[in-house]
């Protein structure tokens, strides 16, 4: 089953939460998603049926291998296209509020296109 938009975007905040706190709880991404705990816990029981989350014995919430996958992909996605629309002299807010939409619907190869153009920070 393809992966839908609010799917990814569950998977890139529980990596973004996950690299910021150490650990990811329901009400974690509640807040940074602005999202009622109720709706958080059906997502996040339909990314675990479909095997891109599951529960440590605490209850914190983990990618999968396959979820984390996704999650990458698309973080990067967000901070390339970010990164692009700020070169192209878009503000940062606006960059950031069109990456986010735009990294769900890009084509991997226009993708790796505009990545191409990206200068390489660490060169």
């Amino acid at each position: 089953m393809k992966l839908l938009e609010s799917g990814e975007m569950y998977l890139e905040t529980i990596l973004i939460l996950k690299n910021k706190y150490g650990y990811v709880r329901s009400i974690d991404i509640a807040r940074e998603m602005n999202y009622s705990k109720p709706s958080v816990s059906r997502a996040i029981a339909l990314l675990r049926d479909d095997g891109y989350v599951e529960n440590d014995p605490h209850g914190m919430i983990l990618l999968t291998e396959k979820g984390l996958e996704i999650a990458e992909k698309i973080y990067d996605r967000h901070k390339t296209l970010t990164k692009y629309l700020i070169l192209l002299g878009v503000s940062e807010e606006t960059a950031q509020q069109d990456a986010c939409k735009i990294e769900h619907v890009i084509s991997d190869e226009s993708f790796n296109k505009i990545k191409e153009l990206i200068p390489d920070p660490l060169k």
